[in-house]
């Protein structure tokens, strides 16, 4: 396993790329920001940020607390109005398009969404398919359809009729993922999905976000605090820090012990795991050097 060790987590400032921006892919994105300028209350959150989400495509979203991707991603979402800059979909300014033709295009799945009582699973999913409801009668042809996908997709068919207010946090968070996918969007926003969630969950939340782009041709934006997550399931990564873009690229190419120390303000030392080709993170606590290591008992023969 290659090992980078760290840059000194003391580093000045500017061995961060804190005004790096990331090209816009030829290809033709799905959904974009370009130039971005987010603020709350005239405090800035975000600048100059630009970026761009392909169809088939895992984008995730990393960096410190505070560093703005949260509300980078509402942005995308047109939840919060950017003080400059623009959201584009390949027909152009996202913003010209009325509430019920975006959401066709996008949907978001938030940190926490309120659980209904008294319905089912099935039902919950079903919110979805409210953009795609005729305005004034509410019918949906293909409603049935796309709500019996999106069961079959997150293997939440078997709890169809089950009550939400019953199910486990990692069952819940596949239900949402089943109502974001029975609005049918070419794109799908999450933030923080793993969230609050064991181990088997995470897991599970993240092979499906996976299949998604890969099986459903799905351009997926996605903010994580684990890096080794974003490792694992990205295909680009994007870096913030203090609201401005470190740098975009593959895993590899993002996730450098120089940059990650910076800006995490630790040391964090990388690999490359020479049989998947994964990178994974190490931050370096103070006490590592201090702590002794573990001796594994010697084997007792047998007789």
């Amino acid at each position: 396993m290659t090992t980078t060790r760290p840059a000194d987590a003391a580093a000045p400032a500017e061995h961060v790329r804190a005004h790096a921006t990331v090209d816009p892919v030829p290809a033709g994105p799905a959904l974009s920001g370009r130039g971005l300028h987010l603020a709350y209350d005239g405090h800035v959150v975000a600048a100059d940020v630009s970026l761009a989400l392909r169809a088939g495509t895992v984008t995730a979203l990393v960096g410190p607390n505070g560093s703005g991707k949260s509300t980078v991603l509402r942005a995308l979402a047109r939840l919060h109005r950017p003080g400059a800059g623009e959201v584009l979909l390949p027909e152009g300014d996202a913003a010209a398009l009325d509430t019920r033709a975006f959401a066709r295009r996008v949907t978001l799945l938030a940190q926490s969404r309120p659980v209904p009582g008294g319905v089912t699973v099935r039902e919950v999913v079903a919110y979805g398919r409210h953009p795609h409801r005729a305005r004034w009668r509410g019918t949906d042809h293909d409603g049935a359809r796309a709500v019996a996908h999106a069961l079959a997709v997150t293997g939440t068919a078997a709890m169809a009729d089950r009550a939400v207010d019953e199910l486990s946090g990692g069952e819940l968070q596949r239900v949402w993922f089943a109502t974001c996918l029975a609005q049918d969007t070419a794109v799908l926003l999450l933030d923080e999905p793993t969230n609050h969630l064991d181990l088997r969950y995470q897991v599970e939340v993240l092979d499906l976000v996976r299949d998604l782009a890969d099986e459903h041709g799905v351009a997926v934006g996605v903010v994580l605090h684990d890096l080794d997550q974003a490792a694992a399931v990205a295909d680009q990564v994007v870096l913030l820090h203090g609201g401005a873009v470190v740098s975009a690229g593959t895993p590899a190419e993002v996730l450098t012990a120089a940059d990650l120390s910076a800006v995490y303000g630790l040391p964090v030392e990388v690999s490359t795991d020479p049989r998947t080709g994964l990178v994974h993170t190490h931050p370096v606590s103070r006490h590592a050097a201090r702590r002794p290591a573990v001796r594994r008992p010697e084997p007792v023969p047998v007789a």
